[in-house]
């Protein structure tokens, strides 16, 4: 069942590492500087995956304000500690290097702050297999993963010209030769956007029927799954 493509586009949190520990960990940090106790770490799982905005707000009930104001007690902890509470995934590292033997070009296109992706990619010693890294900003812009995948697709088109950078918007044709692996419905929504081919992974954290539902083109169930399904 392989896909003959060049290009991939790597979600992060819940693809490549298990963010768990660090993620849930500074949102109790930021709820407790707010008054709030949430000794459950797994009801804090769904903060994996979208902007943390959103988050705060839709499970907390925060206004924009106070939303803002528990990113930066979150971002306190995380840049100390969260940052490194977290695991890469069994075979991951093998997967890139396979998938960069093969000639592929792969890139990052994650939610998180592109200094923190950076810094967690290094971490783990396998930044030097990618091309291009795209991350949200630090000032809350560049959250949404369709603004994320559009501004990698951009990066992708001046490196090599391997995107048609005036088909990212309109007439996208061109881009079905491109992979989005992601496990969470944000990152199969986002590579539909741009016509891209969306590999959802099952070891992260969707919730139950998520990646179905968002209407994902491949679905697989481990790391070996995915390397089987990327490198034929």
């Amino acid at each position: 069942m392989g896909l003959e493509k060049k290009i991939l586009l790597f979600d992060l949190d819940g693809t490549l590492t298990d963010p768990k520990t660090g993620i849930t960990g500074c949102v109790q940090y930021a709820l407790h500087k707010l008054g709030i106790e949430e000794p459950d770490k797994d009801k804090l799982e769904p903060f994996i995956g979208p902007p943390l905005a959103d988050s705060f707000q839709e499970f907390y009930g925060f206004d924009a304000e106070k939303s803002a104001e528990a990113i930066v007690y979150y971002r306190e902890r995380f840049k100390s500690d969260g940052l490194f509470e977290n695991e890469i995934y069994p075979g991951v590292r093998e997967l890139l290097a396979h998938l960069k033997q093969a000639g592929k070009t792969l890139a990052i296109a994650s939610s998180k702050p592109t200094v923190f992706v950076t810094k967690i990619l290094q971490h783990f010693d396998i930044e030097q297999y990618f091309d291009v890294i795209v991350g949200s900003e630090l000032d809350g812009t560049r959250a949404r993963k369709e603004e994320v995948v559009e501004e990698a697709l951009r990066q992708l088109h001046q490196i090599s010209g391997c995107v048609q950078e005036e088909n990212l918007l309109s007439d996208k044709k061109d881009n079905d030769r491109i992979v989005m692996i992601g496990d969470r419905k944000f990152d199969i929504l986002g590579a539909k956007l741009f016509n891209l081919v969306s590999v959802g992974v099952m070891y992260g954290y969707a919730l139950p029927g998520e990646l179905e539902e968002a209407g994902a083109d491949f679905i697989v169930e481990s790391v070996a799954e995915l390397e089987e399904l990327l490198n034929d």
